[in-house]
């Protein structure tokens, strides 16, 4: 079995899903622009390089891939079109070529439909809409996740898959979305397959394959 790469491993969701990955038995190897910013992590591999140039050097020996990356909420619309978009593309193509076995994309809430509604992050959930897209046609096996409002509240284990109708209730921890991440991949299911993550009363193991 080869090697998970981890794409945004220095982000909120990524930071926590490193020694998740590593309590399930799977070797990581995580792409990072900065590496110090892991340099406290041990057992896992550190790739250094850059979404916005060429970084096809990190999926070598690689069978699963994770893109958590984000341009965040402090940026604007080119940086959201150069990671969420043209990274995420060019990550798929290096899947494709490297012969990956399974993506999983973490996307968000309202990428299916970025009309719906009056969204102030619109240019944000079209760059997602189309990266989801463009890895469901890619013939690569996928899992696609889209998570609601993300809280840095400590995880319950437990989730919905159906959107909540009161916006207010549309949300799921950091935590939790990391820990669903590693179940996907240690179960290796679920692939070509779209799911929202919420807070809810069922445990995701129950939820998802």
């Amino acid at each position: 079995m080869g090697k998970t790469l981890v794409i945004g491993s220095t982000g909120q969701i990524g930071r926590q899903l490193l020694p998740l990955l590593q309590q399930a038995g799977l070797e990581t190897a995580a792409l990072a622009r900065n590496p110090a910013k892991l340099a406290d992590l041990k057992g896992i591999e550190i790739i250094e390089g850059d979404l916005e140039g060429n970084f096809e050097q990190a999926f070598a020996g690689c069978d699963r891939v994770v893109f958590t990356a984000g341009s965040g909420a402090s940026t604007g619309p080119d940086k959201t079109l150069l990671i969420d978009l043209w990274a995420a593309r060019k990550a798929v193509d290096y899947a494709l070529k490297h012969h990956v076995k399974h993506f999983v994309m973490v996307s968000t809430r309202g990428a299916d439909n970025p009309d719906r509604g009056n969204s102030p992050i619109k240019p944000y959930l079209v760059a997602k809409c189309f990266a989801d897209e463009y890895l469901q046609r890619s013939c690569v096996p996928y899992t696609i996740l889209r998570p609601g409002r993300l809280t840095d509240d400590s995880a319950t284990g437990c989730i919905t898959t159906r959107r909540p109708e009161d916006p207010q209730q549309q949300h799921i921890t950091r935590a939790d979305t990391a820990r669903i991440i590693a179940h996907v991949l240690k179960s290796g299911q679920s692939k070509n397959t779209v799911y929202e993550l919420y807070q809810g009363a069922t445990p995701f193991a129950e939820l998802i394959a």
